[in-house]
């Protein structure tokens, strides 16, 4: 574990490791591995039925998140930096890969996150990315920040998808 210069623990994901996690349509854990639970700092057995926004970091934009439920509610994957909070205040950094669980009839049943450790590269741009996303959220709301990360696309003539995945090559 490292300390920032605020004084949080960051805790850093294993280079070999993945975080995995299963849960309910409600967001209710269903399943998760022991490295996802090692790294939240609780028992696999402890988070079950547990709401998977225990571990959401307040510094994380809301829009990523909306973002995120209209990809996998459409039943598409999503990939996305995340920074999320283990039990005992420290945090992490992710590279999540999202997907809804789908039955044999094409429904909806739950959904599924693979989490590896973020190249680093990627976070020098994410980071200040995200906290530009967080003042317009606390100025304008969900819409600003939303606003703000289509302008940020459009100069960068990218889609979400291809700036998520172009940064984890850097």
């Amino acid at each position: 574990m490292s300390y920032t210069s605020n004084g949080s623990k960051e805790r850093q994901v294993s280079s070999d490791a993945f975080l995995v996690s299963k849960t309910d349509t409600k967001g209710k854990i269903t399943y998760c591995n022991m490295p996802f639970a090692d790294i939240v700092g609780a028992k696999s057995s402890e988070l079950i039925g547990k709401p998977h926004n225990i571990v959401r970091h307040p510094d994380m934009p809301r829009i990523i998140f909306k973002f995120l439920w209209e990809y996998i509610k459409n039943k598409q994957e999503i990939f996305a930096y995340v920074k999320n909070r283990s039990l005992d205040g420290s945090y992490y950094w992710v590279f999540a890969n999202v997907t809804a669980s789908i039955d044999e009839k094409g429904n909806i049943i739950g959904y599924y996150s693979v989490r590896r450790k973020p190249n680093p590269k990627a976070l020098e741009i994410i980071i200040p990315l995200y906290q530009r996303l967080l003042d317009a959220e606390k100025s304008g709301g969900i819409d600003a920040s939303g606003k703000l990360l289509t302008q940020i696309l459009q100069e960068k003539n990218t889609s979400y998808d291809e700036l998520m995945n172009n940064l984890q090559r850097l």
